[in-house]
């Protein structure tokens, strides 16, 4: 009867961090309210420290169901509509992801009980941080990565956002983390510790405002005039051989009216159609116009080189000179299929329009335009922080081209908004987001939304921006800082058990 009661027990415990899961979704944008991450983790960590190894991967699992769950199930969107499985379908294979990718989640909760002593303080301000930032990091890494919705993109209106300059998006995890474990430390510790719990609080959130002052990159050259051309076609319509002048129109007129400007982004594969199907009859004519204006304008446009043939996903500055970058992080069974040798009938079976994309081979994701360097990444690539860092020092502002129209009206694009801003705040570098239906913005060093174009509207966004040189400390040194603090309080936490069990 006990064995019952315990499993009842456990069992609700399961179901309370799959709420507090789901709710931390709420952190994230569009809603915004980056208090309850620091609230449902400090339920999680409290799960965990109730459970012990038998039931502490239960509680992990249960919490990333709950948050990739609501958080991510946006992705059947673009199952469902361009996959040509049927809803159904489409909702099953995103609900094997999560549940699937959930699964970090719950290993990291089973480590944490594994390597936890005895003793309060090093369980929950030392193990528990360390082994949720690890995870983190492990989950924007395994299999290509798929880090959304790490916990500091949630705080990048908080003075937490400070210390994303000095150890980047995991580094403000970790602040998260650790800020919980301190709450639930203050709340179980007798008498005195609670103080200086309290005091170390204070102390990780006054380290934040204080990096959050400090301005890591500085002015170079003069201001530039930018427009970001949204031209909102419909992602169904985009590919349709019908579709390609009125799209190729559409985008030259709202360009001519906006000549004034220094530099001209248009979004990703804007130009729906191979480089060179349209170079002589379109793009001549617009490098010319862009010249005689001295502009530059940087468009999305797919590439085919090679024999056999290797098909890109790119950008293309046309002005004084050309250059060009092509993707070089694809997004798995979108742009490409992993096996493909083995996994070829799924990929006819799926038809996901332009879905075999090669990886670009550029040392540096640098094009030139409006006389600087200039750090490209295209839609999925600003997820990842440690490549993006790769344009600098060179790179005088920074450059996404996306299309979150594979999505719809959902949670995407504002989650996508997001990760950018958090990418500029870590770089100290002006950023432009250009997309095919929203949300285009213009995001300042300090990671603030200077401009946006509404969604699903074709809109022209025109800001003036500052380049910039320098190197905050994240650009020099990526994530190596942040896992050097997850491998000492490790290594911390292991010392104080051996020591407290020989003692």
């Amino acid at each position: 009867m006990s064995k019952r009661l315990e499993w009842l027990s456990q069992q609700r415990l399961a179901f309370v961090c799959l709420v507090a899961g789901a709710l931390t979704t709420l952190a994230f944008a569009p809603f915004d309210f980056p208090p309850i991450a620091l609230l449902t983790l400090l339920v999680l960590f409290r799960c965990w420290q109730l459970g012990g190894r038998r039931w502490a991967f239960f509680y992990g699992w249960s919490f990333g169901v709950g948050l990739l769950g609501f958080g991510v199930f946006w992705l059947h969107v673009s199952i469902n509509q361009f996959g040509n499985l049927g809803l159904s379908a489409a909702m099953l294979i995103t609900l094997a992801f999560v549940l699937s990718l959930s699964a970090l989640f719950g290993v990291a909760g089973w480590l944490a009980e594994r390597i936890a002593g005895e003793a309060l303080a090093p369980r929950l301000l030392l193990v528990y941080p360390a082994v949720w930032v690890f995870s983190e990091w492990f989950r924007g890494w395994f299999l290509t990565g798929f880090p959304w919705l790490a916990l500091g993109y949630s705080q990048i209106d908080t003075l937490l956002a400070g210390l994303a300059p000095l150890l980047g998006v995991y580094g403000v995890s970790w602040a998260v983390a650790l800020s919980a474990g301190l709450l639930l430390f203050i709340w179980l510790a007798p008498g005195r510790p609670r103080a200086l719990g309290a005091l170390a609080l204070l102390g990780i959130w006054g380290l934040a405002a204080l990096a959050g002052g400090q301005a890591w990159s500085e002015p170079v050259g003069p201001p530039l005039q930018v427009s970001l051309v949204q031209g909102n076609v419909k992602q169904e319509m985009k590919w349709r051989p019908e579709q390609l002048w009125p799209t190729l129109e559409l985008y030259r007129d709202l360009t001519r009216s906006h000549w004034a400007s220094d530099l001209i982004v248009w979004p990703e594969t804007a130009v729906p159609a191979l480089y060179r199907e349209v170079d002589d009859e379109y793009l001549a004519p617009l490098e010319a116009e862009a010249r005689e204006h001295a502009s530059s304008l940087l468009l999305g446009i797919p590439v085919r080189e090679g024999s056999p043939p290797r098909y890109y996903n790119a950008m293309l500055s046309l002005g004084a000179e050309r250059s060009v970058y092509f993707k070089r992080h694809l997004v798995p069974f979108g742009e490409y299929l992993p096996l493909k040798g083995l996994l070829q009938p799924m990929l006819t079976w799926l038809r996901i329009p332009m879905s075999d994309f090669s990886r670009g081979r550029a040392e540096k994701p640098l094009v030139q335009a409006a006389g600087h360097a200039v750090g490209i990444t295209i839609c999925y690539e600003d997820a990842f922080g440690e490549e993006v860092i790769e344009a600098l020092p060179e790179a005088a502002f920074l450059v996404n081209a996306s299309n979150d129209g594979w999505f719809g009206d959902s949670l995407a694009p504002h989650q996508h908004l997001q990760i950018a801003r958090m990418r500029a705040r870590e770089t100290g570098r002006y950023l432009l987001r250009s997309t095919n239906t929203g949300i285009s913005a213009v995001i300042g060093p300090a990671g603030e939304l200077l401009a946006t174009s509404p969604a699903f509207a074709q809109h022209v966004l025109s800001a003036e921006i500052q380049p910039r040189q320098g190197m905050s400390p994240y650009a020099r040194f990526g994530n190596l800082g942040v896992l050097l603090l997850v491998a000492l309080a490790v290594l911390l936490s292991v010392v104080l058990a051996l020591r407290d069990r020989s003692s």
